[in-house]
């Protein structure tokens, strides 16, 4: 069976247990607010960016609010999702830009969104999908674990797993997919003591395979 094959498979299954997969990032329709979620998300959870912005965005609405204040402020106020220094620095700079550059409105393409700081590709890939439905995969430290196990790449490098991915995943699932890919590693695919037993997709993940040939030989010790 080849990539694609295996990767039909996959998509379908996930497609099945995830139907509704979506950002795990609130997101209120405003795409400045996404944009800033995305830069707290750097090696901090989800739910507690969530939090943070709750009480954030009513205080600074937009990025002019942003641009207007000061990075120690800010760096106080998303403290608690850390690396609050380069959070800060990067979110005051890049409302300014927005505000003087843009006209107040959020880059629609790649290479524009990659100029400001605190958005890399993966930031740049979520904005562009969730705010303008250009396809694009989002490999986050889930997605990448994900494919890796289900043996839809073998290496660690993001950039290269989306390149993987992209090869192998039709263009028009791409968006859902990384979604989907999230929810999986959160759900049963854990970086510990993943639920292999439990996962629809074992029958073509390389990870599950091996873990079972793995059993296998071990009973045939212990009985022999």
């Amino acid at each position: 069976m080849n990539k694609k094959e295996k990767a039909k498979i996959i998509l379908h299954e996930l497609e099945i247990l995830y139907p509704d997969a979506a950002c795990s990032l609130d997101y209120d329709g405003i795409p400045f607010h996404l944009l800033v979620s995305a830069v707290l998300s750097a090696q901090c959870t989800d739910k507690r960016v969530n939090e943070v912005v709750r009480t954030l965005f009513p205080e600074y609405p937009d990025p002019e609010a942003f641009a207007a204040e000061s990075e120690e402020v800010i760096g106080q106020k998303i403290k608690s999702c850390g690396l609050y220094r380069t959070k800060a620095h990067a979110l005051v700079v890049s409302s300014q830009m927005i505000v003087n550059e843009f006209g107040g409105h959020i880059p629609s393409d790649e290479k524009t969104l990659e100029r400001l700081p605190g958005v890399g590709r993966k930031v740049a890939n979520l904005l562009m999908g969730e705010l303008y439905h250009v396809p694009a995969i989002v490999v986050d430290t889930h997605c990448g674990r994900v494919a890796n196990r289900l043996g839809l790449t073998e290496s660690e490098s993001p950039a290269i797993i989306e390149k993987d991915l992209m090869a192998c995943i039709p263009k028009e699932n791409w968006i859902t997919l990384g979604h989907r890919l999230v929810a999986h590693g959160r759900n049963l695919c854990m970086a510990r003591n993943p639920k292999c037993p439990e996962c629809p997709v074992r029958k073509v993940c390389t990870y599950a395979g091996k873990e079972h040939g793995a059993a296998a030989r071990s009973q045939g010790r212990q009985s022999s």
